[in-house]
């Protein structure tokens, strides 16, 4: 039995990596907080390993623990993240700093895994072009403009600059599923008859739903394939309208469909910004994400990870969208 330790276990990608490690049988450690939420890690199967990433000192330390106790990982999936701090600045405190303390903590103790599988983002390489619009693919120069996509381009540099680190990079687009809040935001508005897109409904966009973005993570830590990044998606093309489409024929709802102008975005964008800091709460709205949702390019190309590591997804938007609402409507998020 493969012994995997998932960062960032207790969140939404992390629960289904989890599940999905004990589905096929692994020895799987929750790397957590001891602050995280471990209300959908309740099998007794899962071992905890509280991770402190803000400290390689600590890391070395609780490797170095788990080394004396026999305990070593064959793989590790680095999956924990921010995306919504409240400070600009956490974005590569976390997601640079975080990764690069994991990475140097486990070269320092000598407990390299098999392979270090970084779990990075579309917003790596940016929005594709508009004019175009072909989708971001591997041949493509990362271009990010939101700290997020920064912070994460940044984490894949370091890994790629390491020698004999046996990496793999994944970069999954929008995913979404049970537990999920930014997409479920828009399942809600449906169930309450409003259809509300930013400039317009035609915002292209490549989509993965969750359960497909996990096995294909098992898929590559099983594979022979390193030093390699891939984009994921399910495969298609699809609109925002697709999506509000898609969603009021499972929901069986009429709408009041609206469209927010550019200039309105634009400003309670830079509203959001200045009041943030008095709130202490992480901006619904900047301009990192008013340039998000007016870019009207989102689409990937993962034809490479078809390709290479023979993933096929198992959903497609409306499958994938049909088994979030039944969970949502069981665990009371809508009626």
């Amino acid at each position: 039995m493969a012994n995997v330790l998932i960062t960032g276990a207790s969140g939404f990608i992390g629960s289904f990596l989890v599940e999905e490690g004990l589905k096929r049988g692994y020895r799987v450690f929750a790397g957590i907080r001891k602050s995280s939420s471990i209300k959908y890690l309740q099998d007794k199967r899962i071992e905890f390993f509280y991770l402190n990433l803000s400290s390689k000192d600590e890391l070395i330390q609780e490797l170095l623990k788990k080394k004396k106790e026999g305990i070593f990982f064959d793989y590790i999936v680095h999956n924990a993240g921010i995306t919504k701090p409240v400070n600009k600045n956490d974005f590569f405190k976390v997601n640079f700093e975080g990764t690069k303390n994991l990475v140097d903590a486990l070269i320092e103790s000598d407990l390299i895994p098999q392979k270090f599988l970084y779990i990075s983002s579309l917003d790596a390489f940016g929005a594709g072009d508009e004019k175009s619009m072909k989708p971001v693919s591997e041949k493509d120069s990362p271009k990010p403009f939101s700290l997020y996509g920064k912070s994460k381009l940044a984490s894949e540099q370091y890994l790629q600059s390491l020698k004999n680190f046996p990496y793999l990079i994944f970069r999954p687009t929008g995913v979404y599923g049970p537990k999920e809040k930014d997409y479920f935001t828009v399942i809600k508005t449906i169930s309450h008859n409003l259809e509300i897109y930013i400039i317009s409904p035609n915002q292209a966009l490549s989509l993965l739903y969750v359960k497909d973005l996990a096995s294909a993570v098992f898929l590559g830590l099983e594979s022979d394939k390193l030093y390699k990044a891939y984009f994921i998606s399910d495969g298609n093309s699809y609109t925002s309208g697709d999506l509000g489409r898609i969603i009021k024929k499972i929901l069986k709802k009429k709408t009041i469909k609206i469209i927010i102008p550019n200039w309105f975005i634009k400003y309670v964008s830079l509203l959001s910004e200045k009041i943030t800091p008095i709130l202490n709460k992480p901006a619904l709205l900047n301009a990192d994400k008013y340039k998000m949702l007016t870019s009207m390019n989102w689409l990937c190309d993962s034809s490479l990870i078809q390709e290479e590591l023979g993933f096929k997804p198992e959903y497609n938007l409306e499958e994938g969208l049909k088994d979030s609402i039944k969970w949502y409507k069981k665990n009371k998020w809508i009626k």
